[in-house]
């Protein structure tokens, strides 16, 4: 089966130094999937220096059989590139294929790169089995007081999602000694009983707290007061 010369036209349109020109190419390969685009889109998500063409582009792969996309996005979350992985991840949450949940390893869920991280949050709760959901809540408490106030809203909202089950994790995180991490704990536990409220009102008030109380005792200072 030959490639008419209009499909041929929009896949050359995705590399073009105008941005609205790959936009609207990313929209066509969507509009009319071709299991030849796979490949294609997948290594154009890796390089795509605009944030709205790679939504596109993930779009574009979402209208594609999962049986093309899921091997190539596997294969891109072990990239080198951070931007391979994290637009893999994305494009997998958006997928919500659960098949792709053992790629959604641990070494993702604390990568080094912020973004990676968070798109690895947010794929880890759309593709998390039942029942493995308080694990999950576990290994995201490791990340808690992590980067700015984006990651940290990012993390929030993921250990949220998850429900009730992350009570256990954030609670032992409170009683660290990093006050960075207890605040950030505090703040997703308002947020996990108030959903409505401002993240950016939860962390300060959070920080409020952590100040006032002050560092959490260590069982050996408990102990040498009785």
């Amino acid at each position: 089966m030959t490639m008419t010369r209009q499909k041929a036209d929009a896949l050359q349109a995705l590399e073009d130094t105008s941005s609205s020109v790959r936009l609207r190419a990313a929209l066509a390969v969507g509009t009319a999937p071709d299991p030849r685009f796979v490949g294609t889109l997948v290594e154009r998500c890796a390089v795509e220096p605009e944030f709205f063409v790679r939504d596109m582009l993930t779009w574009a792969l979402t209208r594609h059989p999962v049986s093309l996309t899921l091997p190539a996005l596997l294969r891109e979350v072990r990239s080198e590139r951070a931007q391979a992985r994290s637009q893999a991840l994305h494009t997998l949450s958006k997928i919500g294929d659960r098949q792709a949940w053992p790629a959604i390893t641990q070494e993702l869920l604390s990568d080094a790169d912020d973004e990676v991280a968070r798109s690895a949050w947010r794929a880890a709760v759309v593709l998390v089995p039942g029942g493995e959901e308080s694990a999950l809540a576990t290994v995201l408490a490791t990340q808690l007081g992590r980067g700015e106030r984006e990651t940290q809203l990012s993390l929030s909202q993921a250990l949220v999602a998850l429900g009730e089950v992350i009570g256990p994790a954030l609670h032992t995180a409170t009683t660290v000694s990093d006050p960075r991490v207890r605040a950030h704990a505090l703040a997703t536990q308002g947020l996990l009983r108030d959903p409505d409220a401002g993240f950016e009102s939860a962390i300060e008030e959070a920080k409020r707290v952590v100040a006032l109380t002050g560092a959490p005792r260590t069982d050996d200072e408990n102990r040498a007061d009785r």
